[in-house]
């Protein structure tokens, strides 16, 4: 066909999902001297909507592919929308973005407010599509046309005026490639503070968790700070351990998002301002490829009150971030880090991607983008998985009998449960 006397036809399809639907359109199309130029399908609720765009030259009888098409619609029981136009070329936009949403619930004013917000910025949303509905719902667009600093500040603030989160990432390959997920450990991978359940035993909760809540803030020096929390452990039986690491929580949705990915090859790591004698039990449980942490001094089976070696703080778990990635032959820009505290941001900065995971505000302000959440697994959604994605696989492997959990379950039990 002449490309410069081209037209445009647009079929839409509407109407109950079943199979069959767009194979018997396509086979009455084939019939006619058409090109298919673009085809879009989308089922929510069991209700289908398929829009083909079609390209034929002029002079061509398109008053027969239109009754065509019209009777597939009837036969199908179907509501039909047909309109002609000039075939010109769409410029391509840059600046392509990925925009996810997430909300619990998810509320047309928030909607409202992002999109309104993209549209302000300049921007075009090119696509929409449902990633997940529970235990948050997740929707993600395709935005073109924007400038990722500008659009990613002006969503921040529209995101904490409807109470949603909303992440934005740049479009490409490079996200379908990260390879390495490095995470913290206290209130990122488990729930609490390990130190705190510690001084709970030694008598000292109250003045440990002032300390901790200052650290974290970025208030503290990390390394002077733990130091002064570990002096008031001293003394302590080291039987506690074994007490806290039979009470550890892991974090809603930590097995489910490890487990994911680990389907698809990711490595794993945890980098903790804990201690390896509890950071070691979740390497075992979870089959974490890599792990650092500080080590309390034991002597005769009892805490010390000091650290064994060198201290691990903001700047030693970007060190090892880094070191993580050289043993698992992946770049710096194929990790993702994952953490709550001051002392994560390093780590966080370094990173392919950096998340703030019900952080600090000092953290959220600095990460790439902050899920304030408390569902772990959400961060699958920021890698583009759908929550019916995970589903579908835990189904296929509880076929071939191996056991699963529930999404909507995950994480919520002990590390034995």
């Amino acid at each position: 066909m002449d490309g410069s006397a081209q037209r445009t036809l647009l079929i839409t399809l509407t109407g109950r999902d079943r199979p069959g639907v767009t194979s018997r359109l396509f086979t009455t199309l084939a019939e006619f001297p058409l090109t298919v130029a673009d085809v879009e399908q989308v089922v929510i609720r069991g209700r289908l909507v398929l829009g083909v765009l079609l390209a034929y030259s002029e002079g061509a009888d398109i008053g027969r592919v239109w009754n065509a098409a019209e009777r597939v619609a009837n036969d199908l029981d179907m509501e039909i929308e047909l309109s002609t136009g000039r075939n010109k070329r769409t410029p391509k936009r840059s600046g392509r973005l990925h925009v996810t949403v997430l909300g619990a619930p998810l509320k047309p004013a928030a909607m409202a407010g992002i999109s309104g917000r993209i549209s302000a910025h300049g921007a075009n949303i090119d696509r929409i599509e449902r990633l997940a509905h529970t235990p948050v719902t997740c929707i993600e667009m395709d935005v073109s046309g924007a400038d990722p600093d500008a659009l990613r500040a002006g969503l921040a603030t529209e995101a904490a005026e409807q109470q949603v989160d909303v992440a934005v990432q740049q479009s490409g390959l490079h996200r379908r490639a990260k390879r390495l997920i490095v995470m913290d450990v206290d209130s990122t991978l488990i729930q609490g503070e390990v130190i705190e359940l510690l001084a709970e035993h030694a008598g000292c909760l109250d003045e440990v968790a002032k300390v901790t809540e200052a650290a974290m803030r970025g208030e503290l020096d990390f390394e002077g700070s733990l130091r002064e929390r570990v002096a008031l452990l001293a003394g302590l039986d080291a039987a506690a351990l074994e007490d806290v690491r039979d009470k550890l929580q892991l974090a809603a949705g930590a097995r489910t998002m490890v487990r994911t990915l680990k389907r698809l090859d990711y490595k794993f790591a945890i980098v903790s301002g804990g201690f390896t004698q509890v950071t070691d039990a979740l390497v075992d449980d979870l089959g974490i490829d890599y792990s650092a942490a500080n080590t309390l001094e034991i002597v005769k089976g009892k805490i010390t009150g000091r650290i064994d070696g060198p201290v691990i703080d903001r700047a030693g778990k970007a060190a090892a971030l880094e070191r993580f990635a050289r043993e698992a032959g992946v770049p710096i820009s194929q990790t993702v880090a994952i953490g709550d505290g001051a002392n994560d941001l390093d780590m966080l900065q370094a990173a392919g991607l950096g998340i703030a995971y019900n952080a600090k505000p000092v953290v959220r302000q600095a990460a790439d983008t902050a899920v304030n959440f408390p569902y772990l697994d959400t961060i699958l959604f920021l890698l583009g998985i759908s929550h019916e994605e995970v589903e579908a696989a835990d189904a296929l492997d509880a076929q071939g009998g191996d056991p699963v959990e529930s999404p909507s379950r995950a994480g919520r039990s002990s590390r034995h449960g």
